[in-house]
């Protein structure tokens, strides 16, 4: 049989850790709060291993680890990143001045220029971590330029005038700017359009 420990809280450590609990997301943080909470209340570790249904040495690792240094959250928070600040934002940057459609792309980018290796899913990682998301830019509509125009009609009165009646006239651009425009998804900065 494993050994049980004490923890004893004020009202004042239960009402936090209540609150605590209540606003926390992550069912691992829950579950150390309702160990923690539950210790103190007096209950064994085998009964709240058994009602939060997780191993009996894992209540006594998560009393141990609040008695301790009151740590109530997992260090799992994932690995360093590989890249160093200076080269973070020098990426950051040129992902926020160029659009990549394929996160492989990016990888090759980042091999090539800063010869760190990511995998596909680790980049995947790192873009959403540094506020990047995979969505469609916005088309924008061609803006009318008024002072374009005068030159634009001075040219064509010119082709006008140097024709023969019997010659047309033909346009090739038939299609609006706005349909020409073919737009496909890509990396692009949260909040940010393209």
């Amino acid at each position: 049989m494993l050994q049980t420990m004490k923890v004893s809280l004020t009202d004042n450590q239960k009402q936090k850790l209540e609150i605590q609990h209540d606003k926390a997301r992550d069912g691992r943080i829950r579950d150390r709060i309702k160990a923690v909470l539950l210790t103190s209340e007096g209950w064994k570790t085998a009964m709240i291993s058994q009602a939060l249904r997780i191993h009996e040495t894992t209540v006594l690792r998560h009393i141990k680890d609040y008695t301790l240094s009151a740590k109530l959250s997992p260090e799992n928070g994932g690995s360093l990143s590989y890249l160093t600040l200076v080269q973070t934002q020098t990426l950051i940057e040129h992902l926020t001045e160029y659009t990549y459609h394929h996160t492989h792309q990016i990888v090759h980018y980042v091999i090539t220029y800063f010869n760190v290796k990511y995998t596909v899913p680790g980049m995947n990682k790192w873009l959403h971590h540094n506020g990047f998301s995979y969505k469609m830019p916005k088309n924008l509509p061609h803006k009318f330029d008024e002072t374009k125009q005068p030159i634009s009609s001075a040219a064509y009165e010119a082709i006008k005038t140097s024709c023969r009646k019997d010659e047309s006239i033909l346009f090739v651009d038939v299609v609006h700017l706005t349909r020409t425009t073919k737009v496909s998804h890509g990396w692009v900065r949260t909040g940010h359009d393209k």
